[in-house]
């Protein structure tokens, strides 16, 4: 079977449920129906999971498939940790070598804490699950509005907001939209025109001073909106009548 299994477990008191995906084959040797079951089954796991543990063959190079399984689970908001296994035995070069590639391939979730273990041996196997608590920490705590709100003013004393049409984007303040992957919204006047580089900004200053690792941050911008906007001036009769009158006496007075 390619099904994923679902595998209850306990270690130093605490319980977990560790999913155990068959895995998904490089492109090229997918040529079965049971192994396109597999990928669907492994992409639910994915949404089933709190933190994804994404394991990297040492021995062959990071594929397009690899990124894109992590990628997905970026999308999904989930935790992710990456262990890079049969690290051992490789020469000292080529450990190298693999490490540049994966800092150049894998900049799109720098947050992930990286492994390099041997499953065989057992090498670095133990510390999967300090990364592992650590990132569900992290999606998972609590933070107030008034310390989001002091972070912010932090981020925006010391590199303002750039000016938006000839006037200077506002951060009003901010507050916790959800967790799990953390969510944080900011209100404030303008802020949805704010350039990418002020909002990547902003989120790498949150996930600094909260302490983040492990699992990516949502940051949302709201502006105040006009209660007014889209809604006509009906009149009463009373205003009608009125101003029928105000537009007679204009006329004549021409």
């Amino acid at each position: 079977t390619r099904d994923s299994v679902y595998i209850p477990m306990e270690r130093d008191g605490r319980e977990y449920v560790l999913i155990d995906t068959a895995g998904v084959r490089r492109r090229g040797r997918i040529d079965e129906a049971i192994e396109k079951y597999s990928v669907v089954k492994t992409l639910q796991a994915i949404e089933d999971a709190n933190v994804v543990l994404a394991v990297i063959d040492a021995r062959e190079t990071i594929s397009d498939q690899d990124l894109n399984l992590i990628g997905f689970a970026l999308n999904a908001g989930r935790s992710i940790v990456i262990a890079v296994n049969k690290w051992d035995g490789l020469q000292q070069d080529h450990k190298d070598e693999i490490k540049r590639e994966l800092d150049r391939r894998l900049g799109f979730v720098d947050f992930a804490r990286l492994h390099f273990i041997s499953a065989l041996h057992g090498t670095g196997v133990g510390h999967l699950f300090e990364s592992v608590e650590e990132a569900y920490k992290s999606a998972t705590q609590r933070v107030s509005t008034s310390k989001l709100t002091k972070i912010m003013e932090m981020a925006q004393e010391e590199h303002q907001p750039p000016l938006v049409g000839g006037r200077r984007v506002k951060l009003k303040y901010a507050h916790a939209g959800g967790y799990n992957p953390p969510r944080i919204v900011i209100h404030g006047n303008q802020v949805t025109r704010l350039p990418g580089s002020y909002q990547r900004y902003l989120t790498n200053y949150f996930r600094k001073a909260l302490g983040v690792m492990g699992t990516p941050i949502k940051v949302e911008f709201r502006e105040p909106k006009n209660p007014y906007a889209g809604k006509k001036n009906n009149l009463t009769l009373s205003q009608q009548r009125k101003r029928r009158r105000l537009m007679k006496f204009v006329k004549k007075s021409k």
